[in-house]
């Protein structure tokens, strides 16, 4: 069982390389609007195709890895952590399973599997993956910025400096003072973006997963008919997703941890 893992772990690095895939479907969208021929269309949709398939097969197993990391998920000391994790991990080796099963279908191994039910469950969970993922990556942040405002705060205190944030509440402009409310919100909405900012810059593997999850999600979003945005889309939001996951194997200290 170990061994089998660590192959579907291993396996992965060059599942990353269909990226190919996703700028098949770029590429084919771009064809189609420019009126490109139509056999040059279906030459690019049959590559497309066989890499899909491909990337199907390489996935083989790796429902088992996604299940090894939800057994360790289970031990994290932070519930919210704890929950995000393993429940992603849950649904991911669901969605691989949903996968190999479409993977049968698309080979000829199991011709009467219905394509489009499996294509929908496989869609599903991936879906759910990635909001677990995304609601890990929000705590995740606001965490940081917790961090971040009261470490301003403690130097502000040490310096004898002013209100904790850097906003004055007194004065012209004030809550107290008529038409003061607004541009104070706006002033703090300004200030908690900016330090949005400082966090994720001072994060990159956080911010690298948060652009991850947010190209992915856009897949099955489309794929489930809940927000159609297009192959184009659809296409350069995978191409993206794909090279930044590539970069997380070529640089493992960007992958964001545990």
């Amino acid at each position: 069982m170990d061994a089998w893992v660590r192959f579907s772990s291993q396996s992965q690095a060059r599942e990353r390389l269909w990226a190919a895939q996703y700028a098949c479907s770029l590429l084919g969208h771009a064809l189609q609007r420019h009126g490109a021929s139509p056999e040059l269309q279906k030459q690019i949709r049959q590559l497309e195709g066989h890499l899909s398939l491909g990337r199907k097969l390489l996935r083989l197993g790796n429902s088992a890895d996604a299940l090894e990391s939800a057994k360790r998920a289970v031990h994290l000391s932070d519930v919210v952590l704890r929950f995000c994790i393993t429940v992603s991990h849950l649904n991911r080796a669901l969605y691989f399973a949903c996968d190999n099963v479409l993977w049968a279908g698309k080979s000829g191994l199991a011709p009467r599997v219905d394509q489009e039910k499996w294509a929908q469950r496989s869609f599903r969970y991936y879906l759910f993956s990635l909001i677990m993922n995304l609601s890990r990556d929000a705590y995740e942040i606001r965490l940081l910025m917790e961090q971040e405002t009261s470490a301003y705060s403690r130097r502000m205190k040490v310096s004898g400096g002013g209100v904790s944030g850097g906003v004055e509440t007194g004065g012209p402009g004030g809550p107290g003072t008529p038409g003061g409310c607004l541009p104070q919100l706006a002033l703090k909405f300004q200030l908690r973006i900016l330090l949005l900012a400082r966090v994720l810059r001072g994060h990159p593997p956080l911010l690298l997963d948060v652009l991850r999850n947010a190209c992915d999600l856009f897949i099955p979003l489309d794929k489930l008919g809940l927000w159609r945005c297009g192959p184009g889309i659809v296409g350069l939001c995978g191409l993206i997703s794909s090279i930044l996951s590539i970069l997380t194997l070529i640089c493992p200290w960007l992958r964001l941890k545990p």
